[in-house]
Parts: C-alpha cells; sequence; structure tokens
C-alpha cells in the first residue's frame, strides 16, 4: 500500500509542479487530501460530480485530473462545490491536478502521447506561454489525408479539418486543448498543419488566408493522453491499480 504523501512527493518532482508557471486557478499538485494511504488510482480529464461519483462508486481514493476543482477561483463552498467536496470527504478521495505541467512533459504529457500515437518519432518543443515551450513541432512530409487518418484513429473519434495548407505536409505542430486561437504564432514557426482540440470560429478564416491545414480533434480527446500516461507511470512505480474515467464533454 503506497502512501499518498509518496505520491505526491514523488509526483511534484517528476512533473516539475512548483516550476512550471500556470494560470492560478490551475492550482496544480495536490487539491483534496484524504486519510493518507492509497488503494486505488483513478484518472480523468475533468473532475466534476460525475466523476468523483464513478470514483466513489470504483473504491478509487486518488484521483488524478487535468483540469481540477477551482478554475473558478476564489468562490464560496455552497452549491456544485459544496457537493463536490463532501463526495470527496465522505468516500476518502484525494484529488491531484495537473495541468500545464502535464502538457508539457516530454514524457508523459498529453503533446508527447499524441504526437507518439500519431507515429511522430522526433519532435521539438515550440511556441512558448508562461515561460514554458507548450507545443511540439515536427518535420515529417506525410499526405493530408493519412495524417487526417492516423488523427481519427489516436482519438477515437472525429474530427474537424480547415484543409488550406499542402496536400503533402512537412511540418507539423501540436498544441493539445484549445489552442486555436495561438494560430498566427504557430504560422511563424513555418507550421504548414496545426494539429489542437478546438478553436475560435475565426481561426478557420484564419487558417484559410495562411494557407495553413488546422485539424481539430476536440478539447477533451486531445487531452486524454496525459492523465492516462501519467496513471500508468505512477501504477507501475507504485504497484497500484487504476481506472480511467471516461466523460466526454464533447467539445
Amino acid at each position: 500500500m503506497a502512501t499518498l504523501s509518496e505520491i505526491v512527493e514523488y509526483t511534484n518532482k517528476y512533473l516539475r509542479i512548483r516550476k512550471v508557471e500556470d494560470w492560478p486557478n490551475a492550482l496544480n499538485g495536490l487539491q483534496i487530501e484524504n486519510s493518507g494511504n492509497v488503494t486505488k488510482m483513478g484518472a480523468a480529464v475533468d473532475v466534476s460530480t460525475r466523476v468523483l461519483t464513478a470514483a466513489a462508486r470504483r473504491q478509487i481514493n486518488l484521483l488524478i485530473v487535468h483540469h481540477g476543482l477551482f478554475w473558478r477561483g476564489l468562490q464560496p463552498v455552497a452549491g456544485a462545490l459544496r457537493g463536490q467536496l463532501k463526495l470527496a470527504f465522505e468516500n476518502d478521495i484525494a484529488l491531484y491536478s495537473a495541468h500545464l505541467p502535464l502538457d508539457v512533459h516530454s514524457e508523459v504529457g498529453n503533446n508527447a502521447r499524441l504526437a507518439a500515437a500519431l507515429g511522430f518519432k522526433k519532435t521539438k518543443p515550440f511556441l512558448e506561454e508562461r515561460g514554458e515551450l507548450v507545443g511540439l513541432k515536427t518535420k515529417n512530409t506525410l499526405p493530408r489525408a493519412a495524417l487526417i487518418r492516423k488523427l481519427r484513429t489516436a482519438l477515437r473519434g472525429p474530427i474537424k479539418t480547415f484543409n488550406f495548407g499542402p496536400t503533402e505536409m512537412n511540418r507539423v505542430g501540436i498544441v493539445t486543448g484549445a489552442a486555436g486561437s495561438e494560430i498566427y504564432r504557430v504560422a511563424q514557426e513555418k507550421i504548414d498543419t496545426f494539429i489542437t482540440g478546438e478553436a475560435p470560429h475565426w481561426a478557420a478564416v484564419a487558417a484559410e488566408e495562411l494557407g495553413i491545414n488546422l485539424l481539430l480533434g476536440g478539447h477533451y480527446a486531445t487531452e486524454t493522453f496525459g492523465v492516462k500516461a501519467l496513471a500508468t507511470h505512477l501504477s507501475e512505480r507504485f504497484t497500484l491499480p487504476w481506472e480511467f474515467l471516461n466523460f466526454p464533454t464533447r467539445l
């Protein structure tokens, strides 16, 4: 049986939790403490009432998420937040959140694992945000149609394609989540095909003007990779079972 403190101490160092700057409300690291022991881990993209309820039913006492509990910032402990905390306390569930530190991690990060799923072996970090390079780029000559098929397979679902770039791609950029608004900065890196989760309306127009292929795989779908990979890593290190709690937002 592993202790919560052992897992948290190791994970904080492994993900560089205290070194990677993030939005303040991300509150990376341990967000809710339990009684101290961990017998089963769960991984989810988002924490929610449904996720916590499922964790309780599956006897999970450490939940690892990408989007934590306090994105709204300082708020009264009432309504949904009170209910979520009540579920966690009554079922002895600890909550650990990793946002940007998980996005950018070179081994278990969302970008790294999506790139691996697409078969990209040589990648380079790019696109600075808050002092970190938050995406990966690769030089890879590949037919656009082939990449789209690979992306659909990797994400296990539909994607939105805006095919305004070359049919034979040379430079692909990956930034998981909601990075579509960065399309102009991505173009400055001479990227001809940009893979992300979601984008604002105007990004589709920008893709045409810039002559870039814009592939949107969904915010949720592109960010399932990191929590799964992190849970797998921790499971092997601490000899603990884990389970993925799949609650898609359809965004």
